[in-house]
């Protein structure tokens, strides 16, 4: 383990919709396993004296309601004082922004996690302090097991080697430092890409990120068929 604490804040972006599942309401907010989707990475989080800070980027529209629900779970002052609630952006990398400029504490790393990967493993997050203090910024992805083909107007055009293909994952981490100097070129000079996520946006600007295995107990939850399939795991 690292030694010395408070070297780590969290960033949870859940400003989206999650429209794919087919909800009346966010899907960060159905319930899984006895308690909202969000909560299950939240309170992973908020339990590691590693972690500082943590900060959940929400919809405008549903922040009371996040702050009612973590209100009436009746978590420890603790973890209160840890957690502060801020209202995301437009668009996911926008949301990430906004959480990482709210940041109070003194902690040097930031790690960005997707709430809708519910199933963070305390043994996985462990490898991510020790690759971001050792080596730099890195992400968490899972090697690819299937063969990958490029399709073009639903024909084949070629095969890529599966063994150089790697699915992102989360968390996704760097310096604090480096992600807010990154937002302020942006901010100068505005991005001719969407980002999908902070790696994009590390890999623009020339920054060399490392990979730490994930597995799929970190997938994301999407569709009905995810929600299912995670209600149904046994750990």
């Amino acid at each position: 383990m690292i030694s010395g604490e408070n070297l780590f804040a969290v960033v949870l972006p859940a400003g989206g919709l999650g429209l794919r599942t087919g909800g009346q309401i966010p899907k960060q907010l159905l319930p899984l396993k006895g308690k909202p989707v969000y909560r299950h990475s939240l309170d992973t989080f908020l339990s590691l004296k590693e972690i500082s800070e943590v900060v959940l980027a929400v919809p405008q529209d549903w922040k009371e309601h996040f702050e009612n629900d973590i209100l009436n779970a009746g978590i420890s002052t603790e973890w209160k004082n840890k957690l502060k609630i801020v209202v995301g952006g437009k668009e996911r990398w926008q949301s990430v922004r906004n959480g990482v400029h709210a940041l109070t504490s003194s902690a040097r790393y930031v790690l960005v996690h997707d709430v809708a990967r519910p199933f963070i493993s305390k043994e996985l997050l462990t490898q991510i302090f020790e690759t971001l203090v050792s080596k730099g910024s890195c992400i968490v992805a899972k090697e690819c097991a299937d063969t990958v083909k490029v399709v073009t107007n639903g024909k084949i055009e070629k095969t890529l080697d599966r063994n150089s293909i790697w699915l992102a994952q989360t968390p996704q981490c760097a310096s604090v430092e480096l992600l807010k100097n990154l937002y302020q070129k942006i901010d100068e000079a505005p991005l001719d890409f969407l980002p999908t996520d902070e790696a994009s946006i590390l890999e623009y600007f020339g920054e060399q990120i490392f990979i730490v295995k994930g597995n799929s107990l970190n997938d994301k939850l999407t569709t009905p068929e995810d929600f299912e399939r995670f209600s149904n795991l046994k750990f």
